[in-house]
């Protein structure tokens, strides 16, 4: 462990009584504040499931794989935090029970435990502390997330762990935030307080007493009930928080601060020497151009897990974004790609202004966004593909504008008679390339992940809307534009604008604005560098290209 100066304070978010309050939200938020203050701040989930990452977790159960930098897959959480705050975060910052185990054993094996009985506490709670403290060392604040429910038997190591380490630093250097739900019984006209004082109950039966009390309600809390919570919780009433139902996330910042929540972590944490006044001038202005839209745009997201949109969590953030930074309002209108094969791409497509097909693995579904890229390339909606999108523009520019019938991916067809989109090991020996190699990824039939430079074309729309030659963003896929078929598809019309560092992989497609007003497609997942505050350039550019079209459309109407 470091020295006790050397030590990042730290704040620990809990939370009780049921899940899905939002402790990923709140916790961003209090962070975005203490960022708007001067202080550098990281952030680190602690996840209670036994897989070492969510990685191979169904996004119907899971939702959303958010990935890093460098190529860490992660919690979505990671996400909210990425977007509040504008530190970078890495594979350090997201941390499993799976992960937890996974380094204690092989330490066992090791012989690092010198043939003593591995347990618990003290090796698996050590563990934990070792890991929360190589995340937040060199910040001037740390905020880390505990998942799950107080009272869940995964989360207590976590807990264990969390309340060591306030017994060893002090309350100067870490203290604990608890978020709980203060329900509103419309048949009695009450808020109860009851489900708090139990879940604060169970954390002090454990031995943590939470320093904050974030209570989630649908309306304000009443003097009366603030001060009863903190009588029978053990907490000051000023640190009684009363997080109410917002309408906009981004309001969520300004409201701790109006709260006094930023202060009282200042305070306790004795940072009054490093923050200045809060500045959340930025936030406030994403508040005004989400509340006072000129305009609105429906954009259809064609996807395969619809039904649980938080599997597309940053694309529908990012696409939000792109509508804020030119005051739109973005209404996303969500279609499962099966139902674009049952019903047509013509009917399920035809009152929106813009489509986005995002990624996604297997077959099922994916000659439904196939269909999809075909309608919006013959109708000219601007068509917006991610990484499997991008994959199926290229599979209907193969099979209608080349000809190549029986085109696909071998990720759906082993024997596909053109497999325009394969393995790089399925295509690279044939094709006589060189054999690609990266510090960062292995290509070799596995995942290519994290952060990875791309060179883009000069008079492309790509070029355009980065207004940049080279551009780096993050990926997450393993299928790849087979190189063998490169010169027939762009003899076909298809425009490829950006390749990798290497000139070996294909990263990006389009085709002429002489053709096609917006239609783009990219192998790698853009919306995880997508922020309220600054947006990012293709999202920009597509809800441009949608609002476009909406204008077109009335003109003509």
């Amino acid at each position: 462990m470091t020295s006790p100066d050397s030590q990042t304070p730290l704040l620990f978010v809990t939370g009780g009584v049921v899940s899905s309050l939002g402790k990923g939200i709140a916790a961003a938020s209090l962070a975005a504040v203490l960022e708007a203050r001067g202080l550098k701040v990281t952030m680190m989930k602690l996840d209670p499931y036994l897989n070492v990452d969510p990685g191979t977790m169904s996004p119907f159960q899971h939702g959303e794989v958010y990935v890093t930098d460098d190529g860490a897959e992660t919690d979505l959480d990671l996400g909210h935090y990425e977007r509040f705050v504008n530190t970078r975060l890495s594979g350090l910052n997201s941390i499993t029970t799976g992960k937890i185990y996974e380094a204690v054993i092989r330490k066992e094996r090791r012989g690092d435990y010198l043939g003593g009985t591995v347990q618990v506490i003290p090796h698996v709670t050590d563990q934990i502390k070792t890991c929360i403290d190589a995340a937040t060392r060199g910040f001037d604040v740390g905020i880390v997330e505990i998942g799950g429910t107080v009272g869940d038997i995964e989360s207590l190591p976590f807990l264990e762990a969390i309340r060591q380490l306030r017994s060893e630093r002090g309350a100067a250097r870490a203290m604990f935030m608890h978020l709980t739900l203060v329900p509103y019984i419309a048949v009695a006209g009450e808020l109860k307080t009851k489900p708090t004082q139990h879940s604060v109950k169970e954390l002090r039966s454990i031995g943590i007493q939470p320093d904050v009390l974030l209570c989630r309600s649908e309306q304000p809390l009443p003097e009366g009930e603030r001060r009863k919570i903190a009588l029978f919780t053990n907490v000051a009433e000023k640190s009684v928080i009363s997080v109410i139902d917002q309408d906009n996330i981004h309001k969520i910042p300004r409201w701790f601060h109006t709260q006094g929540l930023d202060q009282i972590v200042v305070e306790q944490l004795h940072l009054e020497g490093k923050a200045k006044d809060a500045d959340l001038s930025e936030w406030d202005a994403v508040v005004d151009a989400s509340a006072h839209p000129e305009d609105a745009v429906t954009i259809a997201v064609v996807g395969k897990y619809v039904d649980h949109k938080d599997a597309y969590k940053s694309v529908g953030e990012a696409l939000k974004h792109g509508g804020i930074r030119q005051r739109t309002k973005v209404l996303l209108k969500w279609l499962e790609a099966e139902d674009v094969e049952r019903e047509g791409a013509a009917k399920v497509l035809a009152d929106v202004d813009g489509v986005l097909v995002p990624g996604g693995f297997g077959d099922r579904g994916f000659e439904g966004k196939v269909q999809t890229s075909k309608y919006a390339r013959e109708t000219g909606l601007p068509y917006f593909g991610i990484c499997y999108g991008m994959q199926a523009a290229v599979v209907d520019a193969a099979r209608h504008l080349a000809g190549l019938e029986g085109a696909n991916s071998t990720e759906n067809d082993k024997n596909a008679v053109h497999p325009v989109i394969g393995l790089i090991t399925e295509w690279r020996t044939q094709s006589g390339d060189i054999e690609h190699r990266s510090e960062d990824s292995d290509l070799g039939g596995t995942m290519r992940l994290g952060l990875q430079e791309q060179r883009v074309k000069p008079g492309t729309l790509a070029h355009q809307l980065y207004g940049k030659d080279v551009v780096g963003e993050r990926h997450r896929h393993r299928y790849e534009f087979n190189n063998r078929y490169r010169v027939q598809l762009e003899d076909a019309g298809l425009v490829i604008s950006a390749k990798s560092m290497d000139d070996l992989l294909v990263e990006m497609i389009e085709l002429p604005q002489s053709v096609h007003p917006w239609f783009l497609a990219c192998q790698a997942h853009p919306e995880f560098l997508s922020t309220p505050r600054s947006g990012h350039p293709l999202f920009i550019g597509f809800i441009k290209a949608a609002r476009a079209r909406k204008a077109s459309k009335g003109a003509n109407a």
